[in-house]
């Protein structure tokens, strides 16, 4: 076995994983695979409990189709028995529980879903009802004797609740101890989930070894900014990228996000290398993304649709065919020729369009100036120029210009 094998599998799973438990497991098991060339057995669940998955799934469903890449067994777990049952992590109140049918609805739009990112021919699709509705009551009294009252309360959302004296129902507790069981019947080596999981994920280990199998390896991944840059992305707080978005309002959604939430982007939704992303220009970058990520869900055709009507919609808008000025700029301007860079608020000066620097602070606090198409707020931000490289200005509403940095 070459090392530098087992250090390109591990290289791709670390990429933008949060945590992983226990890391010497990861890579004991990764060389067992590579020598009896067996492939690891991934599982990742999902609970059926909205008909639509959007890019937050995706981080999970991206980081099965690296360990897919890489040649190891992805299982797609659909918890229909887990998804009537409501997982109580990060909530503060039990979840409404939903119905059999209204699971079995939404788990077949997962079906169709998945397989934009997945290879089909390679995906073990599981549903936990298989091994759940059948298993006798004395079963499941054995399985609930593996884990006290005392340690369900360790958990810091039950906490939370027994402390505020919220209502915990018993059918809750069985939640994480069902996820677990999961990994038992499945006999996992690795489970992904994300930060917010680590309790169910680590209650699956435990649950292996009571059993008597090799405890699972525990990998987390983030939870994905929204278009707010903030909060996770949910339906709840009106953020959401959905999978089933019209390929124009995914493509539009995607060129909103601020720069530092498009590499997070990058490393959690593609396999692309950040060293190139961040020699790009940042809203060249971003046509890339929400190019690349429009093509994986809605096709060729979807792509070039999607960015023909962005062109359309908004770059013709903002920016006129005939400039209203244009300033050229030469390396011998700047004190330093070997890095040219100005301010934002000079910038502004020099176009004669602003009067003076306070006005040019003034409409950048209120959002007024745009560079490339990108609002700026900040007014301590500098700009970089490139050698023959020609950008965009928008002053207010109706001053458009461009500016040119040209060699000596």
């Amino acid at each position: 076995m070459a090392p530098s094998e087992l250090d390109r599998q591990l290289e791709l799973i670390l990429r933008g994983a949060v945590e992983v438990i226990q890391l010497d497991e990861l890579k004991a098991k990764l060389v067992e695979s590579l020598q009896e060339q067996r492939p690891l057995r991934i599982k990742a669940g999902f609970d059926p409990t909205a008909p639509d998955l959007h890019l937050g799934h995706t981080v999970l469903i991206q980081k099965l189709k690296h360990f897919q890449d890489l040649g190891h067994q992805v299982i797609f777990l659909i918890g229909d028995f887990t998804g009537m049952i409501g997982d109580p992590s990060g909530v503060s109140e039990t979840r409404k529980a939903l119905t059999k049918e209204q699971v079995l609805a939404n788990a077949k739009t997962y079906e169709q879903q998945i397989f934009k990112t997945l290879d089909p021919q390679k995906t073990h699709i599981e549903f936990n009802s298989r091994w759940m509705n059948g298993m006798p009551m004395d079963a499941m009294v054995e399985l609930c004797s593996h884990y006290s009252v005392a340690q369900m309360l360790e958990r810091d959302d039950f906490s939370k609740r027994y402390r505020d004296q919220k209502p915990i129902s018993i059918h809750e507790f069985l939640y994480p101890l069902v996820q677990g069981y999961d990994s038992v019947a499945l006999k996992a080596d690795v489970e992904l989930g994300g930060t917010d999981q680590k309790f169910n994920l680590l209650v699956g280990r435990d649950l292996q070894r009571d059993y008597g199998q090799k405890p699972q390896v525990v990998l987390t991944m983030p939870l994905l900014e929204g278009t707010d840059g903030v909060r996770k992305m949910s339906k709840s707080f009106g953020n959401v990228i959905a999978l089933e978005d019209r390929p124009a309002d995914m493509f539009g959604k995607l060129m909103s996000i601020s720069d530092d939430l498009m590499m997070r982007y990058y490393e959690l939704l593609t396999n692309t290398n950040l060293e190139d992303v961040k020699q790009q220009h940042p809203m060249e970058a971003k046509k890339t993304l929400a190019e690349q990520v429009v093509r994986q869900y809605h096709g060729d055709n979807g792509a070039e649709e999607a960015k023909a009507d962005f062109q359309q919609r908004f770059q013709k808008r903002d920016f006129p065919d005939k400039p209203d000025f244009y300033m050229e700029l030469k390396p011998t301007s700047f004190s330093i020729a070997q890095n040219p860079s100005m301010s934002i608020v000079d910038v502004l000066l020099w176009t004669g369009e602003v009067p003076s620097k306070g006005e040019a602070r003034r409409l950048i606090s209120q959002h007024a100036i745009k560079v490339d198409g990108e609002k700026m707020s900040d007014i301590n931000a500098v700009i970089h120029f490139e050698p023959g490289r020609q950008f965009s200005l928008k002053i207010g509403k109706r001053k458009f210009g461009l500016v040119d940095m040209v060699g000596e």
